[in-house]
């Protein structure tokens, strides 16, 4: 036998072992002979069992050592302390990949998971890759290899077909695969990752998109693991056109305990994953059927950006109004709206005998022949005026499939406007016809708005490239950098920050003496506008930024205390605004001291920063991440103390390009008021995309990892943007 590739060796083996294979039908560790008997598998199955000669009609061996020709993969269904003596023995059987049913590894704790990570170390010392422990299995259903104990695969038919999926519920796996079933979409391979221990869900894609049979790609997700693998499958499912469809389970707690920035409480772990799972070209849906009923939308029409500017529009006709409008409602609460007719639509259809009205909703009811039906929803499917076209099918759906069906599967169909059906009975004869005819139809509102909003939604670009930044040797290695720390950083990245002055608690008075001499200078003096600094990291400079770096000062002041200790300075009485005079510069000092002192008497006190109030439009919060599953993250938020209380933000993998910030900036709502809104004053928006994008250069690589940074506030001006508040953690 000639070497089996790792791909084929997991989802089309030529020959495999079953170790522990039983021969009362009653036990789990019957059913993968069982199943693959049942259905066809034309491959080389031996059954080991040392305790008998024969099982279910075949010659059973008493280990692997006595096979008489190689497998390419082994399925264990033996207690876990007896796997790892075994893999030798697989090893020497030929096997390429290990699958593990067994459990009592990782998901049973410290102990189970040192029993794991040795089974995996074992393994791959001996060549061998290890699907599982705890996966209930894997199947391809056109080949019958049914490496699996799911009793799913009891039904006396499978049908074969397009769509594949990896799932991290080995449960979950077969409930998805018979309500598909049910429905009568046929699928090419099924895979249960269990503990993910060594082959990850990135390489089953990876290995399904050289799969012939595999057109889409379903995902059942309850965390992510080995993100830059699964980044790169997902990348060469997008670039060889096969969709890749996803239901995650809902937010991780997982590292949100050490967030101590806004960043870290708006967008946890749940946020990142779906900024991820967009970033390549993942459709991830909330319904769970919308997982497979999606499938023909995205395989006729693609994963390409389909993203608008407004609301999506969608033209919805219909034969049963209260059907259509309980998907319209369910259409608002995505965000999409159903359009009405234009009066010049209105007239063109009149002259095919239609009466339409200028509503939301398109009712023929009782109106429309099949040809008029057809005529209409071609005039939709070539029309600019929406963004998608919603047929919803009353009882005839149900009684007279061949009319109620006819006109969709017979009519012309645009090749970039997406069209979608919700039978409003039960009608499975209809839905089977629609989805031989490959036309995405829907069994309840729910999940036909889902579908059409992850749509519209559309699929975002992978993180950019850039050139690896050098830490400033002058900064701090760990633990948190201070407010003058992060500003200096901040700057050095390319972000205007706000002049500041640094105060010694040493020599406050001397200190506060030369600036107040500096203040009375700077009274009269028109207040400049800061430039923005473009030094390299790489080149920053080696102590705090000198007094008078930038301009003079003048009142009014903000002052604060800088001390690495405050991460968030206003809960602990350290930050005093709208300083007039020297009396006042000198009282706030006093009390943000006392404050301090009686709120955390144990911090640092580095200094006093003094600042020139700012003028701005508005203030947002611009943050970066390392989120514990995904890798960096960038977002733009409204800002200010309310920033946790008001979530409005766009979240991305970091770095980001400019026109990518500015896709950020578009998807902010509080950005409006500086985008026209209501002849409102224009902001800097491509001076704020700058910043963006500069700050998200603190994911480069680097010798140093930093775990969270934040703006908060950045002011958006109409010439220019300036971060006046900043702080920054190291991993």
């Amino acid at each position: 036998m000639s070497e089996t590739s790792f791909a084929d060796a997991l989802l089309a083996p030529r020959a495999v072992a079953l170790v522990g294979a039983s021969g009362d039908v009653r036990k789990n560790t019957a059913r993968p002979l069982r199943f693959m008997r049942k259905h066809g598998y034309a491959g080389t199955i031996y059954p080991i069992n040392a305790g008998r000669s024969e099982i279910l009609g075949e010659r059973a061996y008493p280990s692997l050592d006595d096979l008489p020709t190689p497998v390419d993969h082994v399925f264990v269904m033996i207690p876990g302390d007896d796997i790892a003596p075994l893999l030798e023995s697989c090893a020497h059987a030929g096997a390429r990949v290990v699958t593990v049913y067994s459990d009592g590894f990782g998901e049973t704790g410290p102990a189970g998971m040192a029993r794991q990570e040795a089974l995996v170390a074992r393994a791959r010392s001996l060549g061998l890759r290890l699907l599982g422990p705890n996966s209930i299995g894997l199947a391809n259903l056109h080949s019958g290899a049914i490496l699996s104990v799911n009793a799913a695969f009891e039904a006396d038919t499978l049908l074969p077909g397009s769509l594949s999926m990896v799932s991290q519920s080995g449960s979950m796996m077969g409930s998805l695969l018979s309500r598909a079933a049910a429905r009568g979409f046929g699928f090419a391979k099924s895979v249960s990752v269990g503990n993910e221990s060594d082959v990850t869900v990135g390489e089953v894609i990876d290995a399904l998109v050289d799969d012939a049979d595999s057109k889409v790609i379903l995902l059942f997700l309850e965390t992510l693991r080995d993100a830059p693998t699964l980044a790169r499958a997902l990348e060469r499912a997008r670039a060889a056109g096969k969709p890749v469809v996803a239901y995650k389970l809902g937010r991780s707690e997982q590292g949100d305990a050490l967030a101590q920035s806004h960043t870290g409480a708006l967008a946890g772990n749940d946020a990142a994953v779906d900024a991820f799972l967009k970033a390549h070209g993942v459709l991830r849906v909330r319904q769970l059927e919308t997982l497979f009923e999606i499938a023909p939308l995205a395989q006729r029409y693609g994963t390409t950006s389909r993203s608008v500017d407004a609301p999506a529009r969608v033209a919805v006709i219909t034969t049963t109004g209260g059907g259509a409008a309980s998907v319209v409602d369910n259409l608002g609460l995505h965000g999409m709206v159903a359009v009405a007719p234009p009066p010049a639509f209105i007239e063109q259809m009149s002259g095919l005998g239609l009466k339409l009205r200028e509503t939301p909703i398109m009712d023929l009811t009782l109106a429309a022949t099949s040809a008029q039906y057809k005529g209409l929803l071609e005039a939709l499917l070539k029309t600019d005026w929406c963004d998608a076209v919603l047929s919803v099918v009353g009882s005839s759906a149900q009684f007279h499939p061949d009319l109620a069906v006819k006109p969709l599967l017979e009519s012309d169909k645009s090749s970039d406007k997406p069209l979608a059906v919700f039978l409003a009975p039960e009608a499975p004869e209809s839905l089977a016809l629609l989805r031989a005819g490959g036309i995405a139809a829907f069994r309840t509102p729910e999940a036909c708005a889902d579908a059409l909003s992850v749509f519209f939604q559309g699929t975002g670009r992978p993180p950019a490239e850039i050139a690896p930044t050098r830490w400033p040797d002058a900064l701090p290695r760990n633990g948190m950098l201070n407010e003058n720390e992060a500003a200096r950083l901040f700057a050095g990245l390319g972000v205007p920050v706000v002049n500041t002055r640094l105060l010694d608690p040493a020599r406050i008075e001397e200190d506060l003496v030369l600036l107040e001499q500096e203040l009375t200078r700077s009274a009269s003096e028109p207040k400049p506008v800061p430039s923005s600094p473009s030094t390299p990291v790489a080149a920053l400079p080696a102590t705090p930024l000198p007094a008078g770096s930038q301009h003079g000062f003048s009142y009014p002041l903000v002052v604060k205390i800088c001390s690495r200790d405050l991460a968030h300075k206003t809960d602990a009485g350290a930050v005093r605004v709208g300083i007039e005079n020297a009396g006042q510069l000198r009282a706030a000092i006093a009390a943000m001291l006392a404050s301090v002192k009686q709120y955390a008497p144990d911090a640092r006190i580095e200094g006093i920063l003094v600042q020139p109030m700012e003028d701005r439009l508005i203030e947002l919060i611009l943050g970066y991440r390392r989120d514990p599953q995904v890798g960096p993250t960038i977002l733009l938020g409204a800002g200010g103390i309310a920033a946790e209380l008001t979530p409005d933000y766009a979240l991305r993998l970091a770095p980001v390009d400019e026109a990518e910030a500015l896709r950020m900036i578009e998807e902010v709502r509080l950005t409006r008021l500086v985008r026209g809104f209501r002849g409102l004053p224009l902001g800097d928006c491509a001076a704020l995309a700058r910043a963006i994008a500069a700050f998200s250069r603190l994911a480069a690589p680097g010798d140093v990892t930093v775990a969270e940074a934040e703006i908060n506030p950045l002011f958006v001006r109409a010439d220019g943007v300036l971060a006046v508040d900043g702080l920054l953690r190291l991993a």
